[in-house]
C-alpha cells in the first residue's frame, strides 16, 4: 500500500497492530481522525497515554483499577470466602454485568498456553495459592473459556487446589465448546456461573 505521507503511512502502521484493525481499516481510521478538531484528536491521544503511565492493578484481585484496591475488592459487601478465577478484566466485567456474583475475582493475566510460550510462571497462579492458603476461601471457582488453553489452565489449577480444605468448583457447561466468555451472553453466562458443579465431576464428564 502506497502513502501520500510518511505521517500517515506511521498512523497507520501504528493502528494497524491493534487486534482485528487490517491496513485499510487502520487507513480509514486514520483519515477519520484527520477530519475531526485537533483538541478531540489530542484528548483521544493523551486518554491511552495517561492510561499506561497511570493505571493499577488491584493487590488483591490484580485487575486493573485506579487505586490499590478495585471496586470488587474494596466493596465490604462482597463475599471473600468465594473466589472467582478469570482469565482478565474482560470476562470479570462481563460476570459482573450478570449481576448475579456476590464474591470476589482473582485475575490469572491470561491461560496456560505453551504454544504461545505462557507457562504457569506467567501467570498469577501462585498467588492464588497463596491466598487459599491464608484460609479464608471456602469456595474457588473456575471461570475459564472452554478451550484448550483453558482447560489445561483449569486442570493445573485443580491439580494445585484440589487437596487444600476448599471446595473447587467449575462454571456449568451451558456454553459451547470452545466459546470465549467474553463474547457470551449475559443470561446464558449467569446460569452458567449459578449452576456451576464440582470441577472433578467436569473431569469425568469432558
Amino acid at each position: 500500500m502506497e502513502f501520500p505521507s510518511e505521517l500517515v503511512k506511521n498512523a497507520v502502521e501504528q493502528l494497524s497492530t491493534l487486534p482485528g484493525v487490517g491496513k485499510r481499516s487502520a487507513l480509514r481510521l486514520a483519515l477519520h481522525l484527520l477530519k475531526k478538531d485537533k483538541d478531540q484528536v489530542e484528548k483521544f491521544g493523551y486518554s491511552f497515554i495517561n492510561l499506561i503511565n497511570n493505571i493499577n492493578y488491584c493487590k488483591e484481585c490484580f485487575t486493573i483499577s485506579d487505586s490499590d484496591l478495585c471496586k470488587v475488592c474494596s466493596n465490604q459487601n462482597r463475599d471473600k470466602s468465594i473466589i472467582c478465577v478469570v482469565e482478565d478484566i474482560r470476562i470479570m466485567m462481563a460476570i459482573e454485568n450478570t449481576m448475579q456474583f456476590k464474591g470476589v475475582y482473582h485475575v490469572l493475566g491470561g491461560l496456560i498456553s505453551p504454544m504461545d510460550g505462557i507457562s504457569p510462571n506467567d501467570l498469577k497462579i501462585d498467588e492464588l495459592i497463596e491466598k487459599v492458603n491464608e484460609g479464608i476461601a471456602t469456595e474457588v471457582i473456575f471461570a475459564l473459556s472452554s478451550t484448550m488453553e483453558g482447560d489445561t489452565t483449569n486442570y493445573y489449577l485443580y491439580k494445585k487446589l484440589k487437596d487444600k480444605d476448599i471446595k473447587v468448583s467449575s462454571i456449568a457447561r451451558g456454553i459451547a465448546i470452545g466459546d470465549e466468555l467474553e463474547y457470551t451472553d449475559e443470561v446464558t453466562l449467569g446460569t452458567a456461573l449459578s449452576s456451576r458443579l464440582p470441577y472433578s465431576d467436569n473431569i469425568k464428564t469432558n
